[in-house]
């Protein structure tokens, strides 16, 4: 019976920094115009702004009154992981606040997010900690052994979430990439980057986006008579 109680899972292997290091310079925004998976809802927000995360995943699911396996399981994270809490649909009761961030942050955890509220937001912002969520709760939780998952398929804001993939978190929202995936991801994202770099100045100097776009083009070849 206890298996089914907690089900504990080794830490995933982590993603090869150097593509870490060419996720970070991408925005989610960006590669939200050509990629479809893996966008956790606009619900689950920044708690501080201006940071940025590319990291490796690592998940944890516990039920609504109940934080026990995030304080126990905090201490196998540690620098190069993302750890991502699926609260199983409780939006009332805050699992993270000012002691998990503390923990978190003397750990050297990459960054986190709680697909449910946080508490303590300037305990958050005093240790300067990468944290994500949907907004702030007085209300916490408790410590009651009832059970959970650590590294099992999670879904964060409607988005699944394996321990392992690639997480790019950044002031617009989260995004989970599949390790199968994140080759192409980059290399379209990296291609898209360097085409705003370029239009941005010709906007800028006065070149009509709908020229840029082809969205004149388009419009006047339908509207032509």
């Amino acid at each position: 019976m206890s298996n089914l109680v907690y089900k504990l899972n080794p830490m995933p292997p982590k993603i090869p920094q150097e593509k870490l290091d060419r996720l970070a310079k991408l925005e989610t925004a960006t590669i939200g115009h050509f990629y479809h998976f893996g966008f956790a809802s606009p619900a689950i927000q920044p708690v501080l702004r201006g940071k940025t995360i590319a990291s490796t995943l690592t998940t944890l699911a516990i039920p609504g009154l109940d934080s026990t396996l995030l304080h126990h399981c905090l201490s196998d994270c540690g620098p190069g992981y993302f750890l991502a809490v699926d609260r199983l649909g409780d939006t009332k009761y805050a699992c993270w606040g000012g002691g998990v961030t503390r923990m978190a942050a003397m750990i050297g955890l990459d960054g986190g997010c709680v697909d449910g509220p946080h508490t303590d937001t300037l305990e958050i912002e005093e240790q300067q900690f990468p944290m994500w969520s949907r907004g702030p709760s007085p209300v916490t939780t408790r410590l009651y052994n009832t059970g959970g998952g650590f590294n099992v398929p999670v879904s964060i804001g409607g988005a699944a979430a394996l321990p392992g993939y690639a997480v790019l978190a950044d002031d617009t929202g989260i995004l989970f990439i599949a390790p199968e995936d994140l080759d192409e991801v980059l290399e379209i994202g990296e291609q898209k980057t360097e085409g705003s770099r370029i239009n941005e100045p010709k906007v800028t100097a006065g070149t009509h986006l709908g020229q840029l776009s082809g969205a004149t083009k388009m419009v006047e070849a339908k509207t032509a008579k």
